[in-house]
């Protein structure tokens, strides 16, 4: 018998009721294990939990003002772990917020918007996709 791995997915956004939403939508649609944090500081309290990819909101300050934000949280995390994805979410429709993201290496950057769950499936399967094709690269790599 095969096991099967639950992709762990962390969700952070200050914003309860998207971010149970989201977590209804992913819950709905795939079968993941599932994390949520209102702050970057309780994302970043449960890195040890490994997760596979984290959807992190670009401004975390709804709760408490002088939270980490976004980009912070995202240092933070690379910092801990290089390999984890990260894919941020912002309702800033803004080129240069996004091109910010990906200079402080979040995997993608999706705009809060009706189509911003398919957007995120659609991303999820990349990133799997990529490091299918990444381990495979490693494995005839290594045998050369």
């Amino acid at each position: 018998m095969t096991s099967v791995t639950k992709i762990k997915l962390f969700l952070v956004d200050d914003d309860k009721v998207f971010l149970k939403s989201l977590e209804i939508e992913f819950l709905q649609h795939a079968d993941f294990e599932i994390e949520t944090f209102s702050t970057g500081e309780d994302c970043l309290k449960n890195l040890a939990n490994n997760p596979d990819v984290i959807i992190l909101d670009y401004h975390l300050d709804g709760i408490e003002k002088d939270a980490i934000n976004g980009i912070e949280t995202l240092d933070k995390i690379k910092a801990y772990n290089a390999d984890i994805a990260v894919v941020m979410l912002s309702s800033q429709d803004k080129i240069d917020v996004a091109i910010n993201c990906m200079h402080h290496r979040a995997f993608d950057y999706v705009v809060k918007s009706e189509t911003a769950f398919t957007r995120l499936q659609k991303i999820i399967t990349t990133i799997f996709s990529y490091r299918k094709m990444e381990k495979e690269l490693n494995w005839y790599m290594n045998r050369m």
